[in-house]
């Protein structure tokens, strides 16, 4: 086993093989070593993430190289029969490497029986290793932005069926209805590890969508609505702190992207520290309020102006609790800098809980749904102290066309990089470009980083803040919405005190890394 650094609460220990890497996590899991908060497998790696306060790097390494790997007995899965229209985007490039003929993808495709090794990088997604030791294609040299919701694809020794519209790189070999994630199924992943697979070729007029299983429509605190959208340049998110610790089911932590302001509206308000809030992207918002509420925003400074039933406007101050009596209404200007703000009620925002979270994560298509002109919200009758009499200071947050240095610790693969490609990281301005969310911001440079080799890197654990570098060797810097899993290499990772800041960082403003100790 080999020990690489994951950024500064991580390790990712890599293994010789699928078989180890799966007894590995099975060993972590019975043994649970104080300080450890997740366990993520993958193909031939486990992610450690830890705690600083309650262990060691240096004393979870000696413990994991000292344990006795052991496979914990499980009974064969079910076997599942998918049904699949092989017109992918891919398909002929995937004949092409196999060197064989479409026909021939299709029949060895089908001919096979496809077991889940495990699950990530989103909801639903399940790494299918084939009894066809020829199915072996590479990832594509640049990822997708969008690929639809049940894309047939390959990658490496892995088939998969992508779950929910998300960036990609693996290469589309054909589509399916089948639902692989649904929440209203007893058990939402249609594929769990142990699970076997058969695709069946279908024509497009013959396939068919698995219905989705019953169950008790959630309940939802009614109360009478006291906001209404009126306008909005961009889907509002309602964010708490998130989903954590359920990445090894292909589920992300999420959650506000700029921790920070968004605990501190919720400080102003009174309200306890996990009380949604919604997550307003450069601002361009006006509300009405149906009754009287107090609310307060923080992040991003934006010009906050009232209209009064009188016509009369009122300039109102970020950072600090204010009232709107009914009728009024409220306009949210533009971010002048940074680019996240947090508007916050007293009490919370009423939404149902998935998984235990109010946080909307777009990559997994999973939470309440993003909140758009003409909806109107309600306030939860939740627990709140007094609301403070301070005013949270406004940030120094980064501008368009200004430079920010951010921290970062080098690794798990930054020996996949030429020392030249080590220096141009760390010396080069990179611009953040249009292609930002939640997932991740894409960085150029004018230099792309230059791999070692053009190997292909097996799918292993990411974790926020992770800078992976495509075929492209232009980097993007993962955020709260990131895949769980993935196929480039990983150069570096941003120090997790600097996470909220690199939210914050807007297209065209540039980030300058600067290297720091794994245990700084």
């Amino acid at each position: 086993m080999r020990f690489l650094a994951a950024g500064l609460d991580g390790i990712l220990v890599e293994t010789e093989d699928l078989e180890q890497a799966l007894a590995l996590f099975d060993s972590l899991r019975v043994a649970k070593l104080k300080g450890v908060t997740e366990l993520v497998p993958a193909a031939r790696a486990v992610l450690v993430r830890f705690n600083p306060l309650f262990a060691s790097r240096e004393g979870l390494r000696e413990a994991i190289a000292a344990m006795e790997l052991t496979r914990t007995e499980t009974s064969p899965g079910q076997m599942v029969e998918i049904p699949v229209v092989y017109d992918g985007e891919d398909m002929a490039e995937v004949a092409a490497i196999l060197g064989c003929s479409e026909a021939e993808v299709i029949r060895r495709h089908t001919g096979a029986v496809h077991t889940v090794s495990f699950t990530g990088f989103a909801p639903g997604f399940a790494y299918m290793s084939s009894d066809d030791p020829g199915l072996d294609v590479p990832r594509r040299k640049s990822p997708r932005v969008r690929i639809p919701r049940g894309s047939v694809a390959l990658a490496g020794r892995f088939s998969g069926v992508y779950p929910t519209e998300s960036p990609g790189g693996w290469q589309l070999i054909g589509r399916t209805n089948t639902r692989m994630w649904d929440l209203a199924r007893a058990r939402p992943a249609l594929l769990v590890p142990g699970d076997r697979v058969r695709f069946r070729q279908v024509e497009a007029s013959d396939a068919i969508i698995v219905p989705a299983l019953s169950r008790a429509a959630p309940t939802t605190v009614k109360t009478d609505a006291c906001v209404t959208i009126l306008r909005t340049e961009r889907p509002l998110m309602l964010e708490d702190e998130g989903r954590p610790g359920q990445a090894s089911q292909g589920v992300s932590g999420s959650g506000a992207l700029d921790r920070a302001s968004f605990r501190a509206v919720n400080e102003v308000l009174g309200n306890a520290a996990n009380t949604p809030a919604l997550e307003i992207v450069f601002g361009g918002v006006e509300l009405r309020a149906e009754k009287p509420v107090t609310l307060a925003m923080t992040g991003a400074p934006c010009k906050l102006v009232l209209t009064g039933n009188d016509g009369r406007r009122t300039a109102l101050p970020t950072g600090r609790a204010f009232a709107l009596d009914a009728g009024n209404i409220l306009d949210i200007g533009g971010a002048g800098q940074g680019m996240v703000s947090y508007l916050g009620i007293r009490g919370g925002f009423a939404c149902d809980l998935v998984m235990g979270s109010a946080s909307r994560d777009v990559l997994a298509g999973i939470g309440p749904e993003p909140v758009v002109a003409g909806a109107t919200l309600c306030a939860a009758p939740g627990p709140a102290r007094a609301v403070s009499a301070y005013t949270v200071p406004a940030a120094a947050l980064p501008k368009k066309d200004e430079a920010t240095t951010v921290d970062i610790v080098m690794g798990p693969r930054d020996d996949w990089f030429t020392e030249a490609a080590l220096q141009t990281l760390i010396t080069q301005e990179w611009r953040v470009t249009p292609e930002a969310s939640r997932v991740g911001k894409r960085l150029s440079g004018p230099s792309p980083l230059e791999r070692i080799d053009a190997a292909e890197l097996p799918s292993e654990p990411t974790v926020p803040g992770a800078i992976q570098v495509p075929h492209s060797g232009q980097p993007v810097v993962f955020l709260a919405d990131h895949p769980v899993t993935g196929g480039y290499p990983v150069i570096a990772v941003v120090a997790r005190y600097h996470l909220d800041l690199v939210a914050q960082i807007p297209p065209g403003a540039s980030i300058r890394f600067h290297p720091v100790s794994e245990d700084h």
